[in-house]
Order: C-alpha cells, then structure tokens, then sequence
C-alpha cells in the first residue's frame, strides 16, 4: 500500500513537471519561432489540450519546423502519461477488483495447527505440514501478503493475531496448538491472546533473540524454540578441530546402531576413488543411503560415482563399523596443533558456533559490522581488506553467519578466491539459496528454514518423531501405514519415494537388520526413514496412514 500512494505521488509531481516543461517551451517558440508572442496562460491551455487530445483551437497550424517538432514531442509524451497512468491506477484498481481477499475466518476445521505470521520459516513447517496431510490456517496480519498466500493456495485468514477475534477466526477452539514466528516482543503479546481465548491449547514460539525466552515462558508459552543456536552449534561441527570429529555424532537408531554423515577429506584413503573401488559395504559392512556431490544429494549412488573431496556420504551400520568408515574418510594426517577458525557474524548463531568452539583447540577469530563482545575483527565481511584483517589467508575454517543471504553469497566468493583451501560452512536463512551458496563456494550449507520447519514438526508431533533437524538429512520415524502387509520389496520404497527404510520398531524393539524381501510389516510397526525432506514427503504421500 505504501509503495501504490509513492507511486502515485511521483506520477503526478511527473506530470505537473512535464506539463510546465513544456508550456514553458511552448510559450517561447511561440514567440521566437513563430512571431507570435502570447500568454503563458494559453500556452499552458494548448499543452493541457494536447495531453488530453482535445485539439489546439487557434494556434495551428504552426509554420517552423521547430514548433512542429515540439508539438509532436507533447504528443508522445501526453500518450506516454496516458499509458503511465493506465499502470498506477488502473491495473492496480482491477488487480484489486478481480482478486479475491483472504478472509477473516475459515469454518469446518478442526484437529489443525494455527500459524500466526507467514515467514520463510513457518513456510518449511507448511510444507511440513502438508506433507503429513495436516491442517492448518495461517494468520496473516498484512493485509496485501495475506491476499496473495490466498491466491497461491494457502489456508490463511487477514488479521491481528493478538485480537482474540482473530484467534477465535482460526478456529481456535479445535485447534491442537498454536505456533507464532512474530517479533520477539509480539510473539509475547500474541501468546498472552492465545491464553485469553483458550487456556489449554498448547503454544510453540520461535525467538531470535534466546535470552528473551523467559518472557515467552512468563506469557504462557509451552515451548520456547531458538533455531538459529541449534544452528550455530550445528555449523560449529562441521568444523574439524584439534579436539573433535570430523562430524558430530550421528542418529542412535537402536543399541549399537546410528545413522551419520560422513565428509571424505582431500588427502584420506578414499579420496578419488569409485563406490565401485570403494566397496564400502564389503570393506566396513555399512549401508551406503546416498550421498551429496555439491549440494546435490542422490540415492542410490552410482558405482561408478567418484569419492571426491567434499563428498557427503549418509551411511548406517554398527557403531564400530561406523568408526572405521571414519577413520577412512578423515585425513591420513590428522593436525592436532591448533587451528584458526573464523566465525563472520556474531549474532545468535555466530555466538552458538563460538561458544561450540570453545575448548577445541582452535583459535577463534569473530568477526562482525558492530563492535561487541568478544568481536575481534570490526567490519564489512564483504571486504576483502577485512576478511584479510580477520586472518582468512592462514585459516583453516570459515563459519558464515552473516545477516542476509545475498551478504553470505558475496563472503563466500571472496572468501573462497582469496583461500582456495579453507573450508566454509554457511548458515542460509531461506532454502532458495542453498544451492546458490554451494556455487559460490562453500563446503557446507544449513537452510535455517529448514531446520526451523523440522524442529516445529518434531515438537508439535508426539506421534511422529523426526529424529534430526540439525542436519543435511531428515529421519523421521512414522507409523508404517501403508506397508502393512508388504515387504520393502513389494512396494519398491526406494525407487517409489528416493528415501531409505533404515530400522523398523515393532513391540518397543528396535530391528536394524531385516530382509527387504521377507520381512512383512504389521499394523502396529513403525519405521525409521532417511532422506531429503522431498523424499520424505513423498514416502509420507505413499504410505502415510
């Protein structure tokens, strides 16, 4: 709405300028050219007479090239002002006509989740959501936003998700829970609302800010959830140290069964080398799911695809046969002297990320655009000047936690042309750029949308439990539905969904080793599955109960 009014206040102050432009003009030729001196006041009149294509009454017609060159320059521009004003006001006015509003309620709901603000994060819970075929209705208190999700295919209502008439729009009553992603400040005031209209509901913020926390408890909410820590830390652990792994632990699927993921180091033994050549089934007894080359995750791997630097491989098998997969993965020579980590951007992930690197052994050089706390290094991360202050020359590690992704993807790149080889792992706000920041360089890339959307989905479920959200890789355990009474087999999950059944659960007992050919599903089994969220929307989309 504030961009149409600057719109039309620019197009009038353009034609006002236009027109006294011209009738200034006018006014002279007509006196100098044409010999025939006369008010500026009729001059004005035959201007606005052409603008409007009404005619030029006495004045033509003119007898100099020039006056007649300068009427057909008012011509043009009287139709150019013409066709200006058909795109401020009337295309504006019949977008508004034939575009139907979101509206203030949604009847015959129930069992759903309410969504109060529509934000990248909310809109990988969404997916979530639909992917499961859950209810939802999203409250939208931008009025133009709200319009345009519901012309997109949305389940969104207009409103102030602090107006208990709002809430009680959404369906409140048979809601399951209420899930707010607003300004820290209003999520506070948007749960005291929930409260007043329906005290039992439950309540899940998001909160940029982890120390606000408490308030959101105070106002009477049952779950507090800061994504941008879980993934500070998360990102902290892709960064090899004198101390720590190569890459954190990995999903506990049953006594001595997990699930990882494994990076393959420049100079280990199996750098170079073919799955084929590999035979990392025969060599480890592990289960190969797939595997990410830059950013492209593919399952099932092909023999003949190469173990290069940076591959990403997601295994499953024994703890034991898990260590050795490591040990082969990881550099032939470990450095245990301490290592330089520079960590752009300390706000709440940049300041999880350092305090995860705390007592690594590394030496931790923070670098952000304000000066605070423990910020060594003040600048623009953009800067090649600053960059090369922080010490990106002789690091070993670059964590990027900067404010925007467009500012990630241009540290990136610099980063990346003025040390080849530091590895870098980035934080994204939104899924889109993922793949934009793996081209421009990094070696590694958390989608905070993503992993908000998880980390919603693991709470709000009590029955579908997602077991990791702070990885590459979603696994989630979900009743086996659909499979009851076939095999893996029969129903060729693999091929059908591109996401692996890793571990079944039947009667509390969790079964890592089953034949795909032979083992039927019962009513009451669940099973654990791995993959990218896609396939596991897919998987939910075949076999979902």
């Amino acid at each position: 709405m504030l961009l149409r009014s600057r719109r039309t206040v620019y197009y009038l102050a353009l034609v006002v300028a236009t027109t006294l432009l011209f009738a200034g003009v006018y006014n002279f030729g007509m006196a100098t050219w044409e010999n025939r001196p006369q008010p500026l006041y009729r001059s004005l009149e035959v201007v606005i007479q052409s603008f409007t294509t009404t005619g030029y009454g006495e004045d033509a017609p003119w007898q100099t090239i020039q006056m007649n060159a300068l009427v057909i320059s008012m011509q043009l521009a009287g139709i150019g002002l013409i066709l200006t004003a058909v795109d401020v006001f009337a295309v504006p006015w019949l977008r508004d006509a034939l575009t139907p509003e979101a509206p203030a309620t949604i009847t015959e709901v129930e069992d759903h989740i309410i969504i109060c603000e529509h934000t990248p994060r909310t809109d990988a819970f969404i997916a979530e959501l639909d992917a499961r075929g859950r209810e939802y209705v999203l409250v939208e208190s931008d009025a133009e936003t709200a319009r345009d999700l519901h012309e997109s295919g949305y389940r969104v209502i207009h409103g102030d998700p602090e107006s208990v008439e709002t809430l009680e729009g959404a369906g409140i009553d048979a809601a399951l829970g209420v899930v707010v992603d607003a300004p820290d400040d209003t999520s506070a005031s948007v749960a005291l609302s929930v409260r007043d209209a329906r005290a039992d509901v439950r309540v899940i913020t998001l909160v940029e800010d982890a120390t606000l926390a408490q308030y959101h408890r105070a106002a009477g909410v049952d779950d507090v959830l800061s994504p941008r820590q879980l993934l500070g830390r998360s990102l902290a652990d892709q960064v090899p140290t004198a101390v720590t792994a190569e890459i954190a632990d990995g999903v506990v699927l049953g006594d001595d069964f997990e699930l990882v993921e494994l990076t393959v180091a420049a100079d280990s033994d199996l750098s170079a080398e073919t799955f084929e050549t590999a035979a990392l089934r025969e060599r480890f007894g592990v289960n190969v799911i797939g595997a990410w080359f830059s950013g492209e995750f593919r399952t099932p791997v092909d023999p003949t695809d190469e173990l290069t630097p940076g591959t990403r491989l997601l295994v499953s098998g024994e703890s034991g046969q898990v260590e050795s997969l490591r040990s082969a993965t990881a550099a032939t020579v470990r450095e245990f002297s301490s290592r330089r980590t520079i960590i752009a951007g300390y706000g709440d992930s940049g300041e999880a990320a350092a305090e995860a690197l705390a007592g690594s052994g590394s030496r931790v050089t923070v670098l952000d655009v304000e000066e605070k706390g423990p910020v060594d290094v003040v600048g623009d991360a953009r800067d090649p000047d600053v960059l090369e202050e922080a010490g990106i020359i002789d690091a070993d590690a670059l964590v990027v936690t900067v404010a925007d992704d467009t500012t990630a993807v241009l540290t990136t790149l610099i980063a990346r042309e003025l040390n080849p080889e530091v590895r870098i792992v980035v934080r994204a706000d939104e899924e889109a750029d993922v793949e934009k920041l793996y081209r421009a360089g990094a070696d590694y890339v958390q989608s905070l949308a993503t992993v908000s959307g998880r980390m919603l989905a693991s709470t709000v479920f009590a029955d579908e439990e997602v077991l990791t959200y702070g990885t590459h890789v979603n696994v989630v355990r979900l009743p086996a539905g659909g499979l009851t009474g076939s095999t893996l087999a029969d129903e060729e999950v693999r091929t059908a969904t591109g996401c692996t059944v890793v571990a079944v659960v039947r009667d509390g007992e969790t079964l890592t080793e089953f034949d795909p050919t032979a083992f039927v599903f019962e009513d009451d089994d669940e099973v654990v599955v791995a993959g990218t969220d896609e396939s596991i929307a897919q998987f939910e989309q075949e076999f979902g109960s």
